[in-house]
């Protein structure tokens, strides 16, 4: 077996695995392992694309499993109204959902030194925490526990009796809280209201920084199936002279979502008074057709992390928008703006995306 090996849900999360492998000596490469959630997030061909650099040693498909696929546990997620009884649901949920996991992995996780998990909140941290595997986790997205930290949302409530219980690995608790969760990398622990000890801080910008040119071609050859169309498409200066670029998120139903984008269109495409070219990339896990609704704007394919754009040769944009998605990362954009939850306040009702303010 490998002696590394990165568990993915998304392309953001494959896109820090190849940062954090090609930050590695030359002779390293190949030596770790990729697997691939099919879970949550569609992949595409990413799997023939990065078994072709070179970089990992082998690229894995997993079937992960919900919770739903399996009914039997179902009624041990029952609110018996009793805080007691809840507990002991839960100890049995915690065990019965780590072993019925076990037909889906696909490799031996236990023959591995280091495993990397971005998501352990998702059903591979119960196995590992079932089958006392140790792991790193690492944050889902960039500074994402900021604005949601789903370990003390999903357990507020007597936090400190259930954050004691998973440290006991009687009941699991994502995100640095279960027993066998070595350590937690996040982008930047000062932005963070409540930092579990087992926090270490990785900025993502030194990952990026290392990078020389042939990383740079790597990460383009895994993440991007046509560069040319995409940089022809980029560097296309016909029409207005201003651009700006709208990143899409999987915001709410449908319908409110297409509103949401058509209110920020409206707003943010003008640049100085001047009419801009708009340009949206939409979210890997947005599936909303945004080419037949704006067929007047430039839709990129949403087949690669946004990251990815700052690796295009002179590409510049006036205005980077955003609603949830951190745009810290971008390095393309002479103004970058994050919308935010007073924002989403507008079109849904505050409790579903301010989080934090309800953790207690």
């Amino acid at each position: 077996m490998g002696s590394r090996i990165y568990i993915c849900h998304t392309f953001y999360h494959a896109y820090i695995a190849c940062l954090k492998e090609l930050n590695r000596h030359r002779a390293q490469w190949g030596e770790a392992d990729l697997m691939l959630s099919s879970m949550s997030n569609d992949f595409g061909n990413l799997k023939e694309r990065a078994e072709r650099s070179g970089l990992f040693r082998r690229v894995v498909s997993f079937d992960e499993k919900e919770e739903t696929f399996f009914p039997e546990l179902a009624p041990l997620k029952k609110d018996t109204g009793n805080l007691f009884t809840n507990m002991i649901q839960r100890i049995r949920f915690t065990r019965r959902f780590g072993k019925l996991l076990e037909p889906y992995i696909p490799v031996d996780l236990g023959a591995y030194a280091d495993i990397y998990v971005f998501c352990d909140s998702d059903p591979i941290g119960y196995y590992l925490s079932a089958h006392k595997i140790h792991y790193h986790a690492l944050e889902d997205g960039l500074d994402c526990i900021r604005y949601y930290d789903t370990a003390r949302y999903d357990n507020r409530g007597h936090f400190g009796l259930k954050a004691w219980m998973a440290a006991r690995n009687l009941i699991f608790i994502q995100n640095g809280y279960s027993k066998y969760c070595l350590d937690m990398e996040v982008n930047d622990i000062s932005v963070l209201s409540y930092p579990c000890p087992k926090y270490i801080e990785k900025p993502r910008k030194e990952l990026t920084e290392g990078l020389d040119g042939e990383g740079k071609r790597i990460l383009v050859s895994i993440f991007i199936e046509n560069r040319e169309e995409l940089e022809g498409v980029l560097s296309d200066r016909s029409g207005p002279s201003c651009r700006v670029l709208v990143l899409t998120e999987p915001l709410c139903d449908l319908g409110t979502r297409e509103r949401i984008f058509r209110d920020i269109i409206e707003r943010y495409q003008w640049v100085q008074k001047k009419k801009a070219r708009v340009i949206l990339k939409p979210h890997p896990r947005d599936m909303l057709d945004y080419k037949a609704l704006f067929p007047e704007h430039i839709v990129l394919d949403k087949g690669f992390p946004m990251e990815i754009l700052n690796l295009v040769e002179g590409l510049s944009f006036d205005c980077v928008v955003s609603v949830f998605t951190v745009p810290d990362a971008i390095r393309f954009a002479k103004e970058k703006v994050f919308l935010g939850e007073d924002f989403m306040d507008r079109y849904e009702e505050p409790k579903i995306h301010r989080q934090n303010e309800q953790i207690y």
